[in-house]
């Protein structure tokens, strides 16, 4: 391959963008909708103790399905579509985020939920109101991993022509032209970072008990 082209990159920055948002279109409903089937099937893995092995073992056996092969065995149902990179990714996140949020709401102390329970709440309301928001830093970290793992993904789906950033990797390929593909890793790792720094920001909104903890642990250790 021959060496980088450094002037490429300025004069596609809109092809790069457009693909830099494509990549995002495909990654991003792939974790919110991974999230939104796993945190209910969480709960029955977590409560029903019988069904979490069963729970998790389906979500890890969907995780070990190599993503191409996934993507094939979809085309019959969804088509040349991005629902079918975003049914593969989904599925794909299932494995993390639900285990994360299994492992979240076993931490939550126990006399948190009686207290809850006392005070007359119902197991629904103790659900959102408690033992949810407690658990909500361990599920942020697995929303975290599917994020990136989910943008890393994307560029598989190049292959029925939705993989954003992927297609770069097989203009440079096919073409025996480095530049597309570097201009596509970094990109690929960019869209990683920026998401996890976001996804860190919305913890740290969201979980502002955890920010007078550590506000007092450090006095403590000041002092």
């Amino acid at each position: 391959m021959n060496s980088v082209d450094w002037g490429w990159i300025p004069d596609h920055a809109r092809d790069l963008t457009i693909l830099a948002l494509d990549h995002m279109a495909t990654a991003g409903p792939a974790v919110l909708f991974g999230l939104l089937i796993a945190v209910p099937l969480a709960v029955v893995a977590h409560r029903v103790r019988a069904l979490r092995g069963l729970l998790l073992g389906i979500s890890s056996i969907l995780y070990t399905i190599p993503s191409l092969a996934l993507f094939v065995l979809l085309l019959p149902i969804t088509g040349l579509t991005r629902t079918t990179a975003i049914v593969g990714l989904t599925a794909y996140t299932l494995c993390v985020l639900i285990r994360n949020t299994v492992e979240g709401l076993d931490a939550v102390p126990a006399h948190a939920r009686e207290a809850s329970v006392a005070m007359g709440s119902s197991r629904t309301r103790t659900l959102l109101t408690v033992e949810l928001p407690l658990a909500l830093p361990v599920i942020m970290a697995g929303v975290r991993v599917a994020t990136v793992m989910s943008i890393s993904l994307v560029s598989v789906a190049s292959y029925i022509g939705y993989g954003g950033l992927g297609q770069l990797f097989t203009d440079g390929f096919q073409r025996n032209f480095t530049t597309p593909v570097w201009a596509g890793v970094a990109l690929t790792l960019l869209l990683a970072l920026v998401a996890d720094a976001l996804l860190v920001a919305i913890q740290w909104l969201c979980t502002p008990w955890q920010r007078g903890h550590a506000a007092r642990t450090s006095a403590g250790k000041a002092a």
